[in-house]
């Protein structure tokens, strides 16, 4: 029997990310499979399948496909008879009106461009782009933010979507469900640490992403925040951080391995009583605010 070599550090990122398909998906093409191939195989549906795949490139276990961008260097600048031509007729008027509706507003001559670029440059079809301000939306809200994305964010991400071949209606629809359910894993652990009414900061959602990859749950960083607030009385970053470092590095991925693993933590209130992970980390921290 043929033995198959799984390293250590994608199987943190499949127990942390809690996708069943991605998981099976991953064995398969470790055994020699193809995406292509895995519906059949799998008993997959295709769009199961595109999702599967979009939750393994989303943890960095699975390359985009290759996909030849071929599109003018620089994008066109409209005009307003451009303008005025294009909202005479066709699909872009239904896109315009279908955008104004998800985002509550009517959008100025110049976001229409932006718009226009999107579905004309970038060569998007209406029924993506409509997912993808759909995506922005849910995206925003899993981070906190009440308001509705700006164009300009929704541009941006549509050049990533373009550019990693993300142009169908069930690549769109794949990708955003992956990258949703793990925003919202993010939004789950952002209110464990009490991080209400408000969005992270671009360190915060390293720090959150970066322990979801490790493989670790809510209920393991709830833990080590826990510990956090006991020994230094606040949520300190980098101290919440070494101590996940330090359970990743011993292979402690759930509380139940946490807690064999380390006596301290199953009696967390305990007055005066450090852990060795606690040592660690709050060594760590010092040795941080000394190179700081």
């Amino acid at each position: 029997m043929d033995l198959v070599s799984l390293p250590m550090n994608d199987l943190r990122k499949l127990i942390g990310a809690a996708a069943p398909d991605a998981a099976l998906l991953y064995l398969f093409l470790k055994a020699g499979g193809t995406v292509d191939a895995a519906g059949d195989t799998l008993h997959m549906n295709q769009s199961r399948a595109q999702t599967a795949a979009s939750a393994l490139r989303q943890m960095g276990l699975l390359e985009a496909p290759e996909h030849a961008v071929l599109r003018p260097a620089e994008p066109p600048q409209y005009s307003e008879n451009d303008l005025r031509s294009r909202l005479s007729g066709g699909d872009f008027p239904l896109l315009l009106g279908e955008v104004q509706r998800r985002l509550g507003r009517v959008l100025s001559t110049e976001e229409m461009r932006i718009l226009l670029s999107m579905y004309d440059y970038l060569g998007l079809p209406v029924e993506v782009i409509s997912t993808l301000v759909t995506y922005c939306i849910e995206r925003s809200r899993a981070r906190g933010v009440t308001r509705s994305p700006s164009i300009r964010t929704i541009e941006k991400e549509a050049y990533h979507w373009a550019d990693n071949g993300i142009d169908t209606l069930e690549g769109a629809t794949a990708y955003m469900q992956a990258d949703l359910e793990r925003q919202g894993r993010m939004g789950a652990i952002r209110r464990t640490l009490g991080i209400d009414g408000r969005a992270l900061t671009a360190t915060e959602a390293r720090y959150l992403g970066s322990w979801l990859d490790m493989g670790f749950g809510e209920k393991e960083i709830a833990l080590a925040y826990e510990k956090t607030v006991m020994n230094t009385g606040a949520l300190k970053w980098p101290y919440l951080n070494s101590i996940l470092k330090s359970w990743c590095s011993k292979n402690l991925l759930t509380v139940a391995q946490i807690e064999s693993g380390d006596g301290r933590a199953a009696r967390p209130n305990q007055v005066g009583a450090v852990g060795s992970f606690e040592r660690e980390a709050l060594s760590r921290m010092l040795q941080l605010d000394k190179e700081g």
